[in-house]
């Protein structure tokens, strides 16, 4: 993201491994050498095959850097502001609904059924009518594909209205206490993500389930979600509700294959509201603490230092045996060229 920083002066951060760049005022130059030149410059100092979709929207740019991997005829940056109308419009009819940034393939079955099969029949459809059918987020991506700009760079992230920490155990999972420790793990890590954004959580949800794939096993899923009378970002706090819930909702005699919890109702820390009858209100040695721990663990790595709930051995984590190696960061996994 770095890199890419160097191409335009506003970028939003869209994922790990994508971002969006305003090329709104490059008006002088050729865009698509301009894309392939951010190619280049990513493989030469990252080592990472990058490709480059230009639109005059998000939705248009999403679309054309889907073809850019896809096509192999774009030669890794596909520019629509470059194509004639009637060429965008043969790319779009060769793309399948489900490819389409904002659809995918949980809502193409029912676009396929009002007979909206490719993204151009999409581009073509009623806005209005599809907004009552489906929602705002469908007029939007109509509205885009014909060149009405209608989702706006977000230069700063706006802050999550859910926080969710889950992962799927290294081996089936049986012992409360095990699922305790794991479920402390995702709170401290939810917390830690909460109180980045400098936020606190009103509720606490907690879910647990066994494997859906193991026909010849009992299957047993719940959840339970617990509201706070005072939002916090304190982990302590945190962990003790999730693990009151997650005693509510275990079973013996199950293999567990997988628990999660969710942070919701979240607010800005300012915005806070606090009950006069509650006796768990913030004070200011929750907060140094706190501050001190995401300090001391942003330094010396992440369960440098944590809640003693989360154990030790950890033997629910998940199983790298496979995991890729650490080129980059680890000294004993840097790859070494014999003669």
């Amino acid at each position: 993201m770095a890199v890419l920083r160097r191409f335009s002066p506003d970028q939003e951060i869209y994922s790990i491994d994508e971002c969006f760049l305003d090329l709104t005022a490059f008006k002088r130059i050729n865009l698509t050498d301009y894309g392939h030149d951010i190619c280049r410059t990513v493989l030469k100092g990252l080592g990472l095959p990058v490709r480059v979709g230009i639109g005059s929207t998000k939705t248009l740019a999403k679309l054309a850097n889907h073809c850019a991997k896809k096509r192999p005829e774009f030669n890794g940056v596909c520019n629509f502001n470059a194509m004639s109308p009637e060429e965008v419009n043969l790319v779009m009819s060769e793309t399948e609904i489900g490819d389409l940034w904002g659809v995918g393939r949980r809502l193409a079955p029912q676009l396929i059924e009002l007979g909206i099969c490719n993204v151009l029949d999409l581009k073509n459809a009623d806005p209005n009518r599809l907004r009552e059918q489906f929602s705002v987020v469908m007029e939007k991506a109509i509205r885009e594909l014909n060149g009405v700009m209608c989702i706006e760079m977000e230069e700063v992230p706006p802050p999550k209205q859910q926080i969710m920490s889950s992962k799927s155990f290294g081996r089936p999972i049986t012992e409360l206490v095990q699922i305790s420790e794991a479920v402390t793990a995702y709170m401290c890590r939810a917390a830690e993500k909460l109180r980045s954004q400098k936020s606190a959580a009103g509720s606490v949800h907690v879910f647990l389930r066994t494997s859906e794939f193991k026909p010849d096993q009992p299957y047993y899923s719940n959840a339970v979600t617990i509201p706070l009378p005072t939002a916090t970002d304190d982990s302590r706090r945190l962990v003790n509700v999730a693990l009151w819930a997650l005693k509510k909702i275990y079973r013996p005699g199950f293999n567990y294959s997988k628990a999660g919890v969710m942070l919701g109702e979240i607010v800005p820390l300012e915005g806070v509201q606090t009950d006069l009858f509650s006796q768990a209100q913030s004070n200011p040695k929750s907060d140094k603490l706190m501050a001190a721990m995401d300090a001391i663990n942003k330094k010396w790595g992440r369960s440098a230092i944590k809640v003693a709930s989360e154990g030790f051995a950890k033997p629910w984590a998940m199983r790298q045996s496979n995991k890729s190696p650490c080129w980059t960061t680890k000294w004993k996994d840097l790859p070494v060229i014999e003669d």
